[in-house]
């Protein structure tokens, strides 16, 4: 089986990491805190050093990293991924960061001899663990041909989608529909509550309805009972919506919901609720409209 290496283990990483594991293949992997990796150093993960080291043992390495900073500190350096790269090796990241800035990581792999693929994912926590996950993929087809039967022990949907770079836009296309999703879902249960429906009532018509889109019928119940760890929080759904609208501007695509969405999760950071998943939206709302905003697994919501 191929050597895979795999830097940035977070809820999604770790979970892209045990599927791999599961498919056979060796994982050799590193994450700024160690602790968050114990449990897949216990189903099998080898641990590198850096992320230079988790290159050099791989024949692929992988990132699933939170924003374009955080890329550049585990490709940079004389202990980042670049260093670690040779002749033969391909690089995928699977964060979702600026297309221009992964275009730009793409050039600078190419001139140390390896190749690279931007290659995010749709879906969420439970798509991940019922292997229903889609991922897109920007690059060489070359090169996609090559990775292809790793990247569908992640998922089993892989579709290419262009060039470096274009992966991740289709990506931000992707995710701003989440968010604007969403808050449309989380007026339609408020309107209902504040007119005499109850809340869970409202939801289930609305999971039972033509609007039940599967990200709307996993992340819906949110409004009710919030998830222990967030799925992706405010900040992380408010950092997508930005590239979204910097994209915006520069290909002058009007995207008047997108701008709305992100001001109502500027809101929800404002009254503390940043770190809960983004459909904690749905309580920043009924704050606003004078409601009870209480949903059991936000204590501070």
């Amino acid at each position: 089986m191929t050597q895979v290496g795999f830097v940035g283990l977070g809820t999604m990483g770790s979970g892209v990491v045990r599927r791999l594991l599961d498919a056979g293949h060796d994982v050799t992997g590193w994450n700024r805190t160690r602790a968050k990796a114990e449990p897949l150093l216990a189903a099998g993960m080898a641990w590198a050093d850096s992320p230079r080291a988790v290159a050099e043992a791989s024949d692929i390495v992988f990132t699933m990293v939170t924003n374009t900073q955080a890329l550049h500190a585990v490709t940079g350096g004389d202990d980042g991924i670049l260093a670690g790269l040779a002749d033969g090796k391909v690089y995928v990241d699977m964060s979702t960061v600026s297309p221009a800035a992964s275009r730009a990581l793409a050039e600078e792999v190419a001139a140390r001899g390896a190749r690279m693929l931007d290659a995010p994912v749709s879906g969420s926590v439970i798509t991940l663990e019922k292997g229903k996950l889609s991922i897109m993929v920007g690059g060489d087809a070359d090169v996609v041909q090559r990775v292809a039967p790793v990247l569908r022990a992640i998922g089993p949907v892989v579709t290419h989608v262009g060039g470096n770079g274009q992966a991740v836009l289709m990506k931000i296309a992707v995710n701003l529909n989440l968010a604007v999703q969403m808050l449309g879902f989380s007026e339609g249960v408020l309107l209902a509550e504040k007119g005499g429906i109850e809340r869970k009532t409202a939801v289930d018509v609305m999971l039972r309805s033509v609007i039940a889109s599967p990200m709307v019928e996993y992340r819906g119940p949110f409004v009710l009972e919030q998830p222990d760890e967030a799925w992706f929080d405010c900040s992380m759904m408010q950092k997508d919506l930005q590239l979204a609208l910097e994209l915006a501007r520069s290909e002058a695509v009007p995207m008047p919901t997108t701008a709305a969405t992100n001001e109502m999760l500027t809101a929800a950071r404002g009254m503390g609720l940043g770190h809960h998943d983004f459909a904690v939206m749905f309580q920043a709302l009924a704050r606003m409209a004078g409601a009870d905003a209480d949903v059991r697994g936000g204590s501070d919501a």
